[in-house]
């Protein structure tokens, strides 16, 4: 079998959608999980798309994607890319399909020279972080990160 990495299409954005679902299971926030098809559709193949997606296929079936876009770092001077998303099928696990999408925009970033490749992980997640520091990553423990939502967004954006 052949692993291939490509760009989606607004074709896959069931399987995408099918994707995410499984990874807000696997981190046990499926209770967030709200994207639809049309939402994919719209966001990463509408007129002027912010967010992006690489499939990731074993023997032309999809077994992973990543889903990212590009970030500024006013340090840097630079343009870097955020991972919003990386996810492989469990049975895939181990055949190189997830370090074949970090490479991949890795690659990306290098081509384009772009400062910085970053993405968060759960802190729970040992296999991920292990994996992660495996592929050169370096755990950013010196920040926290900030959110603000539903009500508390609104009420900001209303001052």
């Amino acid at each position: 079998m052949t692993l291939t990495i490509r760009t989606a299409k607004a074709d896959d954005a069931a399987q995408i959608v099918s994707f995410i679902d499984a990874l807000a299971a696997y981190e046990k926030l499926s209770h967030e999980a709200k994207a639809s098809e049309v939402d994919i559709v719209r966001d990463l193949f509408g007129a002027d798309p912010k967010v992006f997606c690489e499939i990731a296929e074993w023997g032309g079936k999809p077994v992973g994607f990543a889903l990212w876009f590009y970030t500024y770092s006013t340090f840097q001077g630079r343009h870097g890319i955020w991972l919003e998303d990386l996810y492989v099928d469990p049975e895939m696990r181990g055949n190189g399909v997830g370090k074949a999408l970090l490479q991949h925009l890795a690659q990306r970033c290098v081509a384009e020279s772009l400062g910085r490749f970053e993405w968060w992980v759960l802190n729970w997640n040992t296999p991920s972080i292990e994996f992660y520091k495996a592929q050169g990553g370096v755990m950013q423990d010196e920040w926290t990160k900030v959110r603000v939502e539903g009500a508390e967004l609104a009420k900001l954006g209303a001052r």
